[in-house]
């Protein structure tokens, strides 16, 4: 499939930059980053989202702990944020002590309810010269622990479904990178899981029943499904938009949500909010589809 996201029926419009999309109990889950605010939507009723939670500054990555909390990334303050079924939130994991630059997007692992959560490694807002940045594992006590380091902006990050195999976006490296997951949570076996097309730089990601990555290029405008080795068998434009995220989702698991902003500078989505989330059918569910 070779398209463009002028085919797909937008879900959410006015955000100011999507974030964190995930599809659970039903509903699709999102990030608007630069407010700070978390929605959930069911696409299928047409009734508008639902605010779920807000944390202070920025929000990016979601997932649920092994007790059906939300989990989210609060970026400045350098913590994960659990949220309840009423609303009520409470640090769960404080990072700040151990990493300097804003964490990003995370991934919880269902098997063990641990945590992966990756960190800028620089001041990319303010202009500083780019560092490679780390990956932090944290257990379901909210205890932190370095994972990996050396990861030039670490992203988002899947498990392969029916393996125990993490693969990790490196926005600015140009690449897929997976490791092993051993039995206590820490990533052994660092390798290339896919080497991207030259300008491609993965942001968010999700992966489909087969064990293929939907990846999105933050700076060309593209969705591309890539299998390991790095073939791209699948591809969606979004010419002159930022190609945020992705989920896999709605009731057969074969809908992309693909989350698109004008840009990724927030001085610019305040004044603009040109953000969306827009839907299209694609041949291979999300792993529970």
């Amino acid at each position: 499939m070779h398209t463009t996201i002028d085919t797909a029926t937008d879900v959410v419009t006015g955000i100011r930059f999507p974030e964190g999309n995930r599809w659970h109990d039903g509903r699709l889950w999102y990030s608007d980053m630069h407010t700070g605010e978390v929605f959930s939507v069911d696409p299928a009723s047409g009734d508008e989202p639902r605010l779920e939670a807000t944390v202070d500054g920025q929000s990016s990555g979601l997932g649920w702990l092994s007790d059906g909390r939300l989990v989210v990334s609060a970026m400045e303050a350098r913590t994960l944020v659990a949220v309840d079924a009423d609303g009520a939130t409470e640090v769960f994991a404080d990072l700040s002590a151990v990493e300097s630059s804003l964490i990003n997007d995370l991934v919880v692992d269902a098997e063990t309810g641990r945590t992966y959560v990756g960190a800028f490694g620089y001041d990319l807002y303010a202009g500083e010269e780019l560092r490679p940045g780390p990956l932090y594992v944290v257990d379901p006590d909210g205890s932190v622990r370095l994972a990996a380091e050396g990861l030039v902006f670490p992203n988002s990050a899947s498990v392969l479904p029916g393996t125990r195999t993490l693969v990790v976006s490196e926005t600015w490296g140009g690449r897929l990178t997976a490791f092993d997951i051993e039995v206590d949570g820490s990533l052994t076996g660092r390798r290339e899981w896919a080497a991207l097309p030259a300008g491609v730089t993965p942001d968010g990601s999700t992966v489909d029943a087969e064990g293929a990555i939907w990846v999105c290029s933050v700076d060309t405008g593209e969705f591309l499904r890539v299998v390991e080795g790095g073939e791209v068998t699948d591809r969606i434009d979004a010419p002159g938009l930022c190609a945020v995220d992705c989920a896999l989702g709605g009731s057969d698991g074969r809908t992309l949500y693909l989350a698109t902003a004008d840009s990724y500078d927030p001085a610019t989505t305040e004044r603009t909010r040109s953000g969306r989330i827009s839907a299209i059918r694609v041949a291979v569910p999300g792993p529970q589809g």
